[in-house]
Parts: structure tokens; sequence; C-alpha cells
């Protein structure tokens, strides 16, 4: 959904492949091209590499932050160059100098990435798992920081938040199952090849 499948779909449409149903605007979640070989599925970007592992679905697009997170048993084909954006550690700007303190409370969606990027500092943090609205957890006491994507920091910004480091830097990716790279070889390498094309490789 959202601004990777205009732009996924977008690369499909320069491969040439049209869909009887545009599933932008539409409440159907599937539709097949025109020469009934592909079959297209909008599915939200942290379901994708799921559908991807268990087979429902052969390829996918999604963003690296969530291929992390979850650690995904998946075979990442392509870098498509397209989907910027940050995992920051953000947070109130006079704590800056103390975030990297033991049984700090971090308000994440992203709980294995920040577990990890205090482990590798060897700070032992609490994740306090919220799904939106981050930059109100410090406000209110919920957290004492947050991990979050950022694009423009604007919101952090508008927010009384400021960056303290950054985890990782994502974009979006072209995943394959493994049984199907090997069971559908031709059809996995035409589509990869395709994209390969749209970005000029």
């Amino acid at each position: 959904k959202g601004y990777l499948w205009k732009k996924a779909v977008g690369f499909l449409d320069d491969l040439g492949y049209t869909f009887d149903n545009d599933l932008s605007e539409s409440r159907q979640l599937s539709t097949i091209d025109s020469t009934g070989r592909i079959q297209l599925m909008k599915v939200r970007p942290w379901d994708v590499p799921v559908y991807v592992e268990e087979g429902a679905a052969d390829m996918g697009v999604v963003g690296k932050d969530v291929l992390f997170e979850q650690q995904s048993d998946v075979l990442e084909l392509l870098d498509l160059k397209f989907g910027d954006c940050r995992l920051v550690i953000a947070g109130p700007e006079d704590f800056n100098d103390r975030y990297l303190s033991h049984n700090i409370r971090v308000a994440t969606k992203y709980e294995y990435s920040t577990v990890q990027y205090f482990q590798k500092k060897s700070i032992r943090c609490i994740p306090i798992k919220l799904y939106g609205a981050m930059e109100l957890a410090p406000m209110t006491g919920v957290a004492d920081i947050i991990c979050d994507l950022s694009a423009t920091g604007q919101t952090l910004k508008e927010n009384g938040l400021v960056e303290y480091d950054d985890v990782f830097y994502s974009t979006a990716r072209l995943v394959a199952n493994r049984v199907s790279m090997m069971t559908k070889y031709d059809d996995v390498s035409k589509l990869y090849e395709g994209f390969s094309r749209c970005l000029g490789l």
C-alpha cells in the first residue's frame, strides 16, 4: 500500500504489464494482468515478507526496515532506490547527553532494531511497543526517547524532539521466496531483470 505501491506498480507499467483492475482506489486486494501470467496483490508493508516467506507470493516489494525488523527468511534481490527513510533515535534536546544510559525507556514499533542498536553500544534498553504517535511518548512520560522512521525530520522538530543518531538507512527492496527462486526461476528472473532495467542497471 501507499508510496511503495505506487512506485512498484509504476515499474510494472513501464515493463508493459497491464491489469484488469486498478487496485489503487479499490477495496479489491488482488488482480490479474492481461496475459494471465501475473497476479498482483496489495497488502500492508509489514505483511509483505510474511506472504513471500510463506509462499503465498513469489515476489514482493518491501522496505529494508521491515526486512531487518522481522528478520525475514526471503531472498533480497534488488535495492529499488525509492522509499528512502532513516530509522533514528530521537528525544528531547536536553536529554541528548544522557540517552546512552542503562534502562533507558524507548518507545518504538521497531523493537528488534532498537534492542540491537543499544546492545551494540553495551546498553540495556527497555523497549515500549507503540504503533503510532511516537513523538508523544517523551512528552507524556511513557518513554524517555523514541526510535522511529524519519524522512525529513520535520515531525520530530514540530514536536520538540531532536535526532540523536541514525540506526540505519532504508529503501524499498525486491524480494523473492526461496523455493520460487528455484521452481519459477525464469519468471522471477524476468521480473528481476525488468526492474533492473527500470533502474538503469
